[in-house]
Order: structure tokens, then sequence, then C-alpha cells
């Protein structure tokens, strides 16, 4: 028991005893500072100082712009930011894939490489939903005067629309002979138009070019997305002057009449109208003579 309390009096004595710290001027040794300190002040004055340093380390990342410095961390702001981008990046994506499988539709369409469709290479869809043309409808007299009256007075006036009041009127594309009527029933969903080799063609109306190009049947080919749905179709030029994404105002040219391509037989214009995915006769619209 007694050798128990001597040794706690020994280390007792050992924190307690006070040591001095003194700083002196190397030449005329002056004392100029000291210190009294123990070694139970030392032990209490090195915690305080690591727990300080550790505590203004954690404000210094926590509320300081330091903290980006730090490897591997990011701050809201950029996680934010980085977020933003890929969902924008993905949406870019998805419109670059869908565009580009639109385009490759078109390009395999007018090369004539579709597969399993019954239809004339020359037209420009390989399919549409319903051929309500070919369906045998026999109107009475009076629905058929009604009729005719009606394509009479819209002929020159297409797609009225009674909220907008707006009147899309559509320009020839060129004046000549029709050599070839529109025929769905003979898959010929066009109409051919014959005039001197280098004729200009012109657009029917305000819109933008989808396709623009070269195909081995059709020749040089153009093809122009107007308002209302409508898509106007120019095959067989013999050059063409605009590009793909132009936008086009109505009765600018667009290409010159040709002879280019496999499927043609001379000098004319294959013209096709297509409206909301259906073939439309582009006689009931336009006057080309």
């Amino acid at each position: 028991m007694d050798q128990t309390n001597t040794k706690r009096k020994k280390r007792r004595k050992k924190l307690l005893n006070t040591y001095r710290l003194v700083v002196l001027n190397e030449n005329t040794f002056e004392e100029k500072l000291s210190f009294k300190l123990n070694r139970l002040n030392m032990f209490v004055l090195s915690i305080f100082f690591i727990v300080s340093l550790i505590v203004g380390t954690a404000i210094l990342i926590a509320f300081t712009p330091l903290r980006e410095y730090i490897p591997g961390y990011a701050s809201t702001t950029l996680k934010l930011k980085a977020k933003d981008l890929a969902y924008k990046t993905d949406s870019i994506q998805n419109i670059l894939r869908y565009n580009n499988q639109y385009l490759d539709t078109i390009r395999k369409v007018l090369k004539g490489e579709m597969k399993g469709v019954t239809i004339n290479r020359d037209s420009l869809f390989e399919q549409f939903r319903a051929d309500t043309l070919e369906a045998e409808i026999r109107p009475n007299e009076q629905d058929r005067l009604l009729r005719e009256q009606v394509a009479l007075e819209d002929k020159y006036n297409l797609f009225e629309n009674s909220n907008t009041k707006v009147s899309f009127v559509l320009f020839p594309p060129i004046t000549g002979s029709v050599t070839q009527a529109y025929n769905p029933k003979e898959k010929h969903f066009a109409v051919d138009i014959v005039a001197p080799k280098n004729t200009p063609v012109k657009a029917v109306a305000d819109g933008t070019v989808i396709f623009s190009g070269w195909t081995a049947e059709t020749g040089y080919t153009i093809i122009i997305e107007h308002p209302f749905d409508l898509i106007s179709v120019y095959k067989h030029n013999a050059s063409i002057t605009k590009n793909q994404g132009d936008f086009i105002k109505s009765g600018e040219v667009i290409a010159t009449i040709g002879n280019t391509g496999e499927i043609t037989t001379g000098p004319h214009l294959h013209f096709e109208l297509w409206s909301e995915g259906y073939p439309i006769n582009p006689t009931n619209y336009i006057d080309f003579e």
C-alpha cells in the first residue's frame, strides 16, 4: 500500500513540477522572456491546440470557398449544373436519334431500299395508314354536284383554317403539260409535267428543305416541309440550288428541270404533294398549264 502511494506521489510530482522556459539574448545573455510551465499545463495546451486546429479546419471547409479545392469535393451549385447538363445532353441525344431515324427512312425510301412493301419506288413514302382513295364510294347526284362545287371553290385556296383565318395558297412549281396524272390505283402519287430542260423549278409555298440530294432512281431530288403538315416533292431535276435546312419562300427557285435518275424518260418534273402523311392530287390545288 505504501509503495503504491509513493508511486502516485512521484507521478503527481512529475506532472506538477514547474519548469522555466527562458528566452535569452545570445550575445548579452540578457533574459528577454520567460515562461513557467509544468507537464500538466503542456498536456492541456497541446489538447487545446489540436482541438482548435480541427475546429478551424472544419469551419474553413464548411463556410469558405476553399472546400472546392479539396479533391473529390463538388459544390451544390456545380452538382445542380452538372445534373441540368446531363438532362439536356440526354434530350439532345434523343432528338438527334429521332432525326437520324427520320432522315434514314427518307433516304431508304428514295433509294428504293425498303423491303416487304409493294409500292411504286418513285413515290415518297413506303406506306400510309389507310388508302381511302381506293375505296369505292358511289355518291348520289346531289352529293357529286356539291363535291364538284366545293373542289372548284378550293382549287387555289388550300387548307383554310377557320381558327386562324389563314389561307394557304400554292404556287405552281412550273407550267407545262401533264403527261402522267395522279393515279393512286397504280401507285403513282404524283403528276409528271413536261418542260424544257433547265426550266426553273419553284417552291409551291414557304417551308424548310428536309431533303436535298441525289438518288439513283430519282436523280436530284428536293423535299420541302410546309405549314399545315404539307410536304412537296420535286424529282428528276438537272440541278438543285438549295440545301437541307434552308428556309424557302413561296415561288423561290429551288432546282432546274432535268432528266436525272434511272426511272425517267425525258426532261420533266415528277411532283408530289403529301398532307398529314397522305398523298393528295396536286391538280386539285395547282393549275400547271
